[in-house]
């Protein structure tokens, strides 16, 4: 059987390289207009204190490498590429890789984060061409280093984080604008379910759903942080959401709790510096770690805000999240199942900004087999987004009411948000 399992996966690999051509023209690459190359295959070897992680790939590509600590990882940076990938090729732990994650990093960049055993520096990228069948192999090796050598590597890394995209100019329309936020992306899977299914393309499908919704209603204008899988860090939703002075901001996630595939239901959360449980001060700070998972220095909260009509404009926007929070709570306990306490507080940094009223919901959990049965149910989702848009309906319709105009932010100077 082993020997029959070789065979097919040889014959896989060789039909594969045959395709390369037609697979390649899937994505095309946003800076150059080059079709992406296409990645097949990922080995691990490793021998004599040296790690290889080699890619299976349809054409040469540039690749270059650095390492970061706490925790210690190293990275690697390539042109885009159209990682077509076994589910779970990225967990399997050899010599100095405990485990590595690949996806878009940034428009036309892809990246490769590996998670080290022991700590390591990046040797040479070497790439060479397969005589039996034209396939590209790129070879990154990982040479295991001591403590000293490995911080003096990291602390002299240049990681050139990813551009940060240019707000479009506000148009005329005054239709209050909806940023929806699907978390985690490219690098950062998020939470991953067994069987392989990841948070980011759970939550990135119905945050498509609901501005689908939203837009068919015709009463706002809708934007997305990330419009496919790829990273952004979290400081930079928070400035896209403010540049483009949203009115509202909603952060789609879905949490994860191995230990406990008994506990399920939804939760929205809004910002605050403490925390209303240990519980959600910890998923707090795992979602605060995203721009770790993905290669970069995790994101800063914006400074204090010393100026009293910004301290009196954060409290406002802060008030308009909690109600907003408890409206959408009303709408959506009649059609989904909601947690033990539905609407917490902690301090996520995607929700810091001073003054777009936000919240984030965890639509449920993907170690529990009937929230992970419900979150991919079209059905489900269909009667989730619908009772949503209902409660986006409300909000607004309510602070109309009040005599307040949507954007609260307008009133005051904006607060700098650190990168």
């Amino acid at each position: 059987m082993p020997n029959c399992a070789r065979l097919i996966r040889s014959a896989w690999l060789r039909l594969a390289v045959a395709l390369l051509p037609a697979l390649a023209g899937a994505p095309v690459a946003a800076q150059t207009g080059e079709k992406p190359a296409v990645a097949i295959g990922a080995d691990l070897a490793s021998q004599a204190g040296t790690t290889r992680l080699t890619l299976t790939l349809s054409r040469a590509v540039e690749a270059r490498g650095f390492v970061m600590e706490r925790p210690d990882r190293a990275v690697i940076d390539l042109p885009e590429v159209n990682f077509q990938l076994d589910s779970g090729t990225g967990s399997r732990r050899d010599g100095l890789v405990q485990s590595f994650r690949y996806g878009l990093f940034a428009p036309g960049r892809s990246r490769i984060v590996i998670d080290l055993t022991a700590p390591a520096t990046v040797g040479k990228i070497e790439t060479a061409t397969r005589p039996r069948d034209g396939a590209v192999l790129l070879t990154i090796p990982l040479q295991r280093a001591d403590r000293d050598a490995f911080r003096k590597a990291a602390a002299t890394a240049d990681p050139a984080p990813a551009q940060a995209r240019a707000a479009p100019p506000e148009p005329a329309d005054q239709r209050p604008l909806i940023m929806v936020d699907a978390g985690h992306g490219g690098t950062d899977p998020g939470a991953i379910a067994v069987g392989g299914v990841f948070e980011k393309d759970i939550v990135f499908g119905f945050a498509q759903a609901l501005v689908a919704k939203l837009e068919a209603g015709g009463r706002y204008r809708v934007r997305m942080t990330r419009d496919r899988d790829v990273f952004v860090p979290l400081a930079e939703r928070v400035r896209l959401a403010r540049d483009a002075r949203a009115d509202l901001f909603v952060s789609i996630h879905a949490d994860s709790i191995s230990a406990a595939p008994q506990v399920s239901g939804a939760t929205i959360y809004t910002n605050s510096e403490k925390a209303t449980d240990a519980e959600s001060a910890k998923l707090a700070e795992r979602e605060n770690r995203a721009d770790s998972a993905a290669g970069v220095d995790a994101a800063e909260a914006p400074p204090d805000i010393a100026d009293i009509l910004q301290e009196l404009t954060l409290r406002e926007t802060r008030g308009f999240s909690s109600g907003f929070a408890r409206t959408l709570m009303g709408q959506l306990a009649p059609v989904m199942k909601m947690s033990a306490k539905p609407h917490r507080e902690a301090r996520f940094v995607v929700l810091r900004s001073p003054d777009v009223p936000s919240v984030l919901v965890e639509l449920g959990y993907l170690s529990s087999k009937r929230d992970l049965e419900m979150l991919q149910s079209p059905e489900w989702r269909a009667d989730v987004t619908g009772s949503m848009a209902k409660a986006i309906d409300q909000f607004f319709t309510n602070r109309a009411t009040l005599g307040r105009p949507a954007p609260t932010r307008r009133a005051a100077a904006a607060a700098p948000v650190s990168p």
